[in-house]
């Protein structure tokens, strides 16, 4: 089993002059101690479960560059981004240029997202459900085309785009291409894009839920013709985690138990936030007593 640090707050001691030089320690200690992956989220205010929304918020793709000067190994993503706050064309030129910049070490990390206020709030288009999927639906077909090898694929037509020219240049240094990450449980209409285009899916919740989507989404690749087994099942959650597990945080070993659990459910990646990350010794405490002790949980992810 993999594991991965989703930073979720910037809310740090030093305030905001400190927070460039906080999340770079976070990211050196993260790439240090073995954590397969790091991601931010891709929101424009707080989220309410998180913090109050005028909480510190950084824009996503610009602070994915600059985990990718302060990191060596680890892949780097968003989970996930909110496809209407980009063009698909702009999608994959940033990501792009992540990977090469980064070395091959980027995610493309989408979903269809759902938090109108901030959008509204800013002055970004948000379209109703049915157009975000359809939005989400030509970008995933748009990236598939545009990393397929070729720096200049030509024309493409979607369901709400068109693009006259797609050259992308330099390519990306990932191979075959950038993995794509779809963000979300929905059974209808999510997994099903998660069968069609992407190498990864991502859930939250107790195993029991992972087994349950999981299992639908082994429904939607029979139906379209897709091996089940080549897609790298992701989950997040957040964790609280001590030395002896004070404050009802957990243990190094409970930790284990509990990744163990979702390695069971079937989960090849879990991508954790964790509770006062500033703390850097939290991290070295995962490095030195947790990351050793999973990698040889449930099955090999299909991206290895």
């Amino acid at each position: 089993m993999k594991l991965g640090l989703q930073i979720s707050s910037f809310t740090w001691p030093g305030g905001d002059a400190a927070i460039g030089e906080t999340l770079a320690s976070i990211c050196r200690a993260a790439d240090d101690a073995g954590f397969s992956s790091i991601w931010v989220m891709d929101h424009l205010f707080q989220i309410r479960s998180v913090g109050e929304i005028e909480e510190p918020m950084l824009e996503g793709m610009t602070t994915l560059g600059f985990m990718a000067a302060n990191t060596r190994r680890a892949r780097l993503g968003l989970m996930v981004g909110a496809v209407p706050y980009r063009e698909p064309g702009l999608w994959i030129k940033a990501t792009t240029t992540l990977d090469v910049l980064s070395g091959g070490r980027a995610w493309l990390g989408i979903g269809a997202a759902w938090n109108i206020e901030e959008a509204r709030s800013l002055g970004i288009p948000f379209p109703e459900l049915p157009d975000r999927f359809r939005l989400l639906d030509d970008t995933l077909r748009m990236a598939h085309q545009a990393w397929r090898g070729e720096r200049d694929s030509g024309p493409f037509t979607g369901r709400v785009v068109n693009a006259d020219r797609v050259m992308i240049s330099p390519q990306q240094l990932s191979r075959p291409r950038i993995p794509i990450l779809v963000g979300g449980g929905g059974e209808r209409t999510t997994l099903r894009l998660v069968a069609r285009y992407a190498d990864a899916c991502n859930i939250f919740g107790a195993p029991e839920m992972l087994l349950h989507k999981f299992d639908v989404l082994r429904r939607h690749c029979d139906a379209v013709g897709r091996d089940y087994d080549t897609i790298e099942k992701t989950n997040l959650s957040t964790v609280s985690i001590t030395a002896d597990g004070s404050l009802g945080s957990l243990t190094p070993a409970a930790f284990v138990e509990r990744l163990g659990n979702w390695a069971e459910a079937g989960s090849h990646h879990t991508i954790v936030s964790i509770r006062g990350v500033s703390d850097l010794s939290k991290i070295e405490l995962i490095g030195r007593d947790v990351i050793p002790q999973i990698r040889d949980l449930g099955a090999p992810s299909p991206l290895d």
